[in-house]
């Protein structure tokens, strides 16, 4: 039987905060369904304009819709610590959807001395998902959203996060992103269910969604000349940012276990309604799982409790 957001019970008196949320990518319509389904939901990104837009967007349709918004750029640690500071005013949280990420760009060294896509993708939903842990409610969730790239990433990234890599082969950065986030998720459900903890972590992909993030990452836009032909292709071929949230859906509030994978049931998962999926045998090595885990602490200064 197929799984759809009319399969999610109500989620009134239940909080979820949300991370890249702009209007007509993943994170919006998870945010959309969430508050359609009761949730309060406290929408997370780095450009304030940006979270009033989404607001604005969800009112449209849910017009009693509980948000809150929290400005947080999660490729600066720094922010991150802030952003985590002043979560604590929507006191517990029941559900942390790790869905921000940047795609493919060019090599930027971030203000923690960090290749971008990895401290955007991984280092920053970390940090995050460290500070807010003690919020999160007995039974919470941490969703974290990966990809079918994961597939590709021959190695975790297990480096010297200060070093470039040489090449510095932008898709080959990404692929190691997503799998940071398997490796991320399973050793964090790992971690909580020895600890006695009934907070689950979980993962989703989307398959492959016409989001903007293909033109972005390449263009650095999604709009204005090549780009916007470029946008227009990648969302004629994908199917819709909506229907792309589902899995991430699913894993957030279907009865599931934890260190489960969600992800669309057709063909090579690329496109349908959502299901559990498989993952490499990379993405399950739990020397890699532990390995990233302790590099993580370290590059961003956090010793999960």
């Amino acid at each position: 039987m197929s799984w759809s957001p009319a399969d999610i019970a109500s989620q009134r008196g239940r909080t979820a905060l949300v991370t890249g949320v702009s209007v007509g990518g993943l994170g919006h319509y998870t945010a959309l369904e969430l508050a359609r389904a009761g949730a309060r939901v406290v929408l997370a990104g780095r450009n304030p304009d940006r979270l009033a837009e989404t607001a604005t967007t969800i009112r449209e349709e849910v017009p009693d819709a509980l948000l809150e918004r929290l400005v947080v750029d999660l490729a600066d640690l720094s922010s991150v610590r802030s952003a985590a500071a002043e979560a604590a005013a929507y006191g517990s949280l029941d559900l942390l959807v790790n869905n921000a990420g940047i795609m493919a760009t060019p090599y930027r060294r971030t203000v923690d001395g960090f290749e971008s896509q990895l401290a955007t993708n991984h280092f920053g939903p970390f940090l995050l998902t460290g500070l807010l842990l003690p919020q999160v409610a007995t039974g919470g969730r941490v969703v974290t959203v990966s990809s079918l790239m994961h597939r590709f990433a021959r190695q975790a990234p297990l480096g010297d996060p200060s070093v470039k890599a040489k090449p510095y082969l932008r898709w080959v950065a990404y692929s190691q992103t997503k799998l940071a986030n398997l490796l991320f998720t399973f050793e964090l459900d790992r971690r909580l269910r020895e600890s006695g903890s009934s907070v689950s972590a979980h993962a989703a992909h989307p398959g492959y969604a016409g989001t903007h993030l293909v033109a972005n990452g390449r263009f650095g836009r999604s709009a204005g000349g090549v780009a916007s032909i470029f946008d227009a292709a990648n969302r004629a071929i994908g199917q819709s940012p909506a229907v792309g949230a589902w899995p991430t859906l699913m894993a957030a509030t279907a009865d599931l276990p934890g260190s489960t994978y969600c992800g669309p049931s057709g063909l090579g998962e690329v496109a349908g309604s959502p299901r559990l999926v498989g993952w490499t045998r990379q993405a399950g090595d739990r020397d890699s799982q532990r390995e990233l885990w302790e590099l993580s602490e370290k590059a961003t200064g956090i010793t999960y409790p």
